[in-house]
């Protein structure tokens, strides 16, 4: 049995935000209907395309393990079915522009009406205030949360992270949501909203800035590679290049291969309990107890020169030979990972971290597979839906329809041609 088993989630979402939400409840076992424009679907579906004809892998790496109905909601069987579907959903999730669901005419009045019981889950740029109308994407979300204006090098301009912060950072959060409004029904029997705002995601993932912002009132951020460089603090948190949020000094060093290689790398960490092991790996034993080396609050403004020193050391190894030497001293090291490497790694697909997934348009791809491992709920990832290949399948199975009835629904045009190929 799948943790999230004999629940249905009414998939409104598109491009990455919401489908991330959904994809992991689908993973966990929900039944996930994905609800598309007829003949259009998730706009990610021809976003990047790297193979003609087929779905890019924009939209098969975010919408696995889901049914997909293609559905037009101003038409008024449309309206008809998307009432049925709201009657026999857990959970609705959407990342409309705000406001849409009320133009549908599917406002949360409404919904409450057709099902008392039903969740709506949403993401927005911007919660309540004067920004929440603003359309908001990955990078907007990234500056608007403090992660850009932190991130960069003292003496450069504000940068945006690789990772997804902002649209899967969000659809992460609001998955929790969700999982939590669910248990609380059980106690009360009500659906309630959840609403989980781009902006505050970030900002809660860039808490640790703020904790540095607030500490700067009592005094300058020693930690920080300008402290020890005699650079003054302005009246927010700077940007840190690669320093360590955790109070620790860390660095990203070069390794053997770098000028040819521009992911040998390592980042190294100079953690005091174990200084004394980074003087004998690198070769200066004497720093252990030298004058203005041997603490933590000497070593602060000589960091450029300490971590030069590691670094030609660093420069006489491969990335992977500095953490097989310094793992055993309990130093930490960690190498820069290309995604190419990672995408190599057979480790991360023995804990299906990394799935191979075959797909009848373009055939076998990569994605990543579910992050999280529950002993008793294994996920088996499922390739994405071929746009409205569950139409038929929904409206027969879940909603009911048959014989002339499910004949009428389909000629209304309510709901796109439907495949002849299409699941049975």
């Amino acid at each position: 049995m799948k943790a999230l088993e004999g629940i249905k989630i009414l998939d409104f979402t598109h491009v990455q935000s919401g489908p991330t939400c959904t994809q992991l409840l689908a993973w966990f076992g929900a039944d996930v209907i994905k609800v598309e424009r007829p003949g259009v679907g998730d706009a990610t579906r021809k976003q990047l395309v790297d193979v003609p004809g087929a779905d890019s892998l924009y939209f098969t790496m975010l919408n696995h393990n889901k049914r997909s109905i293609e559905l037009n909601s101003k038409n008024e069987t449309g309206k008809e079915v998307l009432t049925r579907l709201i009657e026999q959903c857990d959970v609705l999730v959407e990342n409309f522009a705000p406001g849409a669901l009320d133009r549908m005419g599917f406002g949360w009045e409404r919904i409450q009406e057709i099902n008392p019981r039903l969740i709506m889950a949403s993401i927005k740029g911007f919660g309540p205030g004067k920004y929440q109308d603003c359309k908001v994407y990955e990078n907007v979300a990234q500056c608007a949360g403090g992660s850009a204006s932190t991130t960069g090098f003292l003496d450069g301009p504000p940068l945006v992270t690789g990772a997804q912060i902002g649209d899967s950072g969000t659809g992460l959060h609001l998955c929790l949501g969700i999982v939590t409004a669910l248990f609380q029904r059980e106690k009360t029997g009500r659906g309630q909203k959840v609403t989980a705002a781009m902006q505050d995601a970030v900002l809660n993932l860039a808490r640790v800035k703020l904790r540095d912002q607030q500490r700067l009132e009592a005094g300058p951020l020693t930690e920080y590679s300008q402290f020890g460089e005699g650079i003054p603090f302005g009246d927010a948190t700077p940007r840190a290049g690669n320093d360590s949020g955790g109070g620790q000094p860390g660095r990203i060093l070069k390794c053997k291969g770098w000028e040819s290689d521009p992911n040998a790398y390592t980042y190294f960490i100079c953690q005091a309990a174990i200084w004394g092991k980074i003087c004998d790996v690198i070769g200066e034993p004497d720093w252990k107890t030298k004058e203005g080396y041997a603490t933590p609050p000497e070593r602060l403004d000589k960091l450029n020169e300490i971590f030069e020193r590691i670094e030609q050391w660093t420069m006489t190894k491969t990335k992977f030979e500095v953490m097989d030497i310094c793992n055993p001293h309990d130093i930490p090291v960690g190498p820069i990972l290309s995604m190419k490497e990672i995408s190599e790694d057979e480790g991360l697909f023995a804990t299906g971290t990394m799935v191979r997934v075959d797909h009848p348009e373009r055939g076998e791809y990569l994605s990543v597979g579910c992050p999280i491992k529950l002993s008793d709920s294994d996920v088996t990832v499922e390739r994405s839906p071929l746009l409205g290949e569950h139409t038929k399948e929904i409206l027969s199975d879940v909603l009911g329809y048959s014989g002339d009835d499910l004949e009428r629904v389909i000629s209304s045009g309510a709901v796109g041609e439907v495949r002849a190929d299409a699941a049975e």
